[in-house]
């Protein structure tokens, strides 16, 4: 009996939505997370306009306030860790957040979006808030660091997330 009790109790938490949560990131169309989109690159390339691909984070943590997109490139040793092409913020509430595209280039971010970190790259490739992928050569892959964050700016739960090769 005392096993049985055991063992009902054990799954009946397992079930439980705080244990079955876990944070996951789901981009939106035209990314696939294989290859960038033809025109997401930064304005330097032929046809690039990039903005951050749209995504869905479902099972935030209780407790989330905001989301924090850190941008990388793997292959680019400058640009490769704590956000290299920029950190954008933005606001959420409750365990699930669409996050909008934003634009490259800019600071200038749509309501609940903010620049929390610019791009660190520099000279004419210098961006204020988020330089999408813009390779020297071809090959490149892109990923983003989504970390759920709390209102006093504690990292919650975070997610790789891959972007695609350009």
């Amino acid at each position: 009996m005392r096993k049985t009790l055991i063992a009902a109790v054990f799954l009946f938490l397992a079930s439980t939505p705080a244990a079955l949560a876990a944070m996951t990131v789901a981009l939106g169309a035209p990314w696939d997370g294989v290859t960038v989109p033809q025109g997401q690159q930064c304005k330097f390339n032929r046809s690039g306009k990039g903005a951050t691909p749209p995504m869905t984070v479902t099972g935030l943590p209780a407790g989330t306030a905001q989301v924090v997109v850190a941008f990388n490139d793997r292959d680019y040793p400058p640009l490769s860790k704590q956000g290299g092409h920029g950190t954008i913020g933005f606001t959420v509430s409750g365990p699930t957040a669409s996050l909008p595209p934003v634009p490259g280039h800019t600071k200038k971010m749509p309501a609940g979006a903010a620049v929390v970190a610019r791009a660190k790259s520099s000279g004419k490739y210098a961006s204020p808030g988020y330089l999408p992928p813009c390779s020297g050569g071809t090959g490149h892959r892109y990923f983003a660091v989504v970390s759920a964050v709390d209102a006093a700016g504690k990292t919650l739960e975070q997610v790789t997330v891959e972007l695609g090769k350009y």
